[in-house]
């Protein structure tokens, strides 16, 4: 079993940064590919980055792509997400996600294809 917890939510303002973490523990050789998820109130899951094993391979959601980095570091089994230049339209609950086997492209946006879900963490954007 896999447990993913998220951290480095938070309030902050228009313009500014964040650095999302996720952290794995447990069977962590099992994960390949994570990825971002968020949710704003009263909207559905909406996808925002993925990253393959190897940290090779990324994939975002045309409304972060060029603001948003993510990237993974397999030796502290953390996956993190660089957030800049950040609007008030990026304010939900993040969410990681990761997977028992390797998928790409636009499958990497699909929710089920993920086993393992961290708690969330609160990212809030004030105009």
């Amino acid at each position: 079993q896999v447990q993913l917890v998220e951290s480095g939510g938070g309030l902050v303002q228009a313009g500014d940064s964040l650095r999302l973490s996720c952290a794995a523990y447990g069977r962590t050789s099992s994960i390949y590919d994570v990825a971002w998820f968020r949710q704003a109130p009263g909207k559905e899951h909406e996808f925002v980055a993925a990253i393959s094993r190897s940290g090779s391979s990324t994939y975002y959601a045309d409304s972060v792509k060029g603001r948003f980095t993510i990237s993974r570091d397999n030796a502290k089994n953390t996956v993190y997400l660089q957030m800049n230049s950040l609007k008030p339209e990026d304010t939900a609950v993040y969410y990681c996600a990761a997977d028992r086997s390797p998928n790409t492209g636009v499958r990497l946006t699909l929710r089920g294809i993920y086993d393992y879900w961290g708690q969330g963490t609160q990212v809030t954007v004030s105009s």
